[in-house]
């Protein structure tokens, strides 16, 4: 989300790459991911999330999100921003934000079903979620019950929704997308821009937060780890920092770190990084598995 890049970081900087060698910030110790690859995407349709999708019969599909991919009529209806998305059973879910009210009081969560028809569940914001930036990310539970979303700044919880069309307690047609709890933590996070569960406990997620007075680092991925999965009722939630993503660029200024993707079948965690410009006409993709 480019309103947030405020870091000026020094470009070809030789970061541990979430736990490989290097003369830049470490990797936290105990981080169980190491970098398996890295490849680019044009910054068209790029640079504001990623998830696979994977329909039945098809080969899995990278789907990128950007401000250009956002389709017209919701561009009129005043949804200016989407978010880092997430896939499911291919259903793909986006988060979108009001950019045209002065003061939002409403996100938008998008349903694409596998048969690529599309339901908008509009959600009126409750009096502890914030206005600005209101849908940074989405991350769906492996069992498909629950979407747990977040806003950009500094935060200390996240919000549990039911999935459409994969719970019985969400709606099944266009509407109000409740919230049904939330997930407090125990440390602050802030400009968390992509989040992913790579297990049912446990969220993995990229910030774009340039400072370091809440962690060592800036541009951390964090660990989010629920004290249980999730039910539909409160639950806290442990957070630590795994390190800071991948800075590579011929190019000096400022990254920013935006959608993550966690591939359950290959295992396969993704984290997309902005580079500086004018290297920013495509984003970096770092990919990692667990040790």
């Amino acid at each position: 989300m480019r309103a947030l890049r405020t870091a000026s970081l020094l470009a070809l900087t030789t970061t541990a790459l979430l736990g490989g060698a290097g003369t830049g910030v470490a990797a936290a110790q105990g981080n169980p991911w190491h970098q398996v690859g890295h490849t680019t995407a044009e910054n068209r349709v790029s640079g504001e999330g990623i998830t696979t999708l994977r329909l039945p019969g098809q080969a899995p599909e990278t789907v990128y999100r950007n401000g250009a991919t956002i389709p017209q009529p919701l561009k009129d209806e005043g949804w200016g921003h989407v978010g880092d998305p997430d896939s499911l059973r291919g259903y793909v879910f986006d988060v979108y934000q009001d950019t045209v009210t002065p003061t939002p009081t409403k996100k938008m969560y998008l349903v694409t079903k596998p048969d690529g028809t599309t339901t908008e569940f509009v959600h009126p914001l409750q009096a502890d979620e914030p206005a600005v930036n209101a849908n940074a990310q989405v991350a769906a539970t492996p069992d498909g019950q629950w979407l747990v979303s977040g806003p950009l700044g500094e935060v200390d919880r996240l919000y549990v929704s039911p999935t459409p069309f994969l719970n019985p307690r969400a709606p099944r047609v266009a509407g109000d997308l409740p919230i049904a709890a939330r997930i407090h933590l125990d440390h602050h996070i802030r400009s968390a821009q992509g989040c992913d569960f790579v297990s049912s406990t446990r969220l993995v997620c990229a910030t774009s937060d340039p400072n370091n007075d809440l962690y060592p680092t800036n541009l951390q991925l964090l660990q989010v780890d629920l004290a249980r999965p999730l039910n539909g009722h409160d639950v806290t939630a442990k957070v630590r920092e795994l390190g800071q993503v991948p800075l590579v660029s011929t190019c000096t200024g400022t990254f920013t770190p935006e959608g993550v993707d966690y591939d359950t079948p290959t295992g396969v965690l993704r984290v997309e990084v902005v580079p500086p410009s004018p290297c920013n006409t495509v984003t970096d993709v770092y990919s990692f598995e667990r040790r």
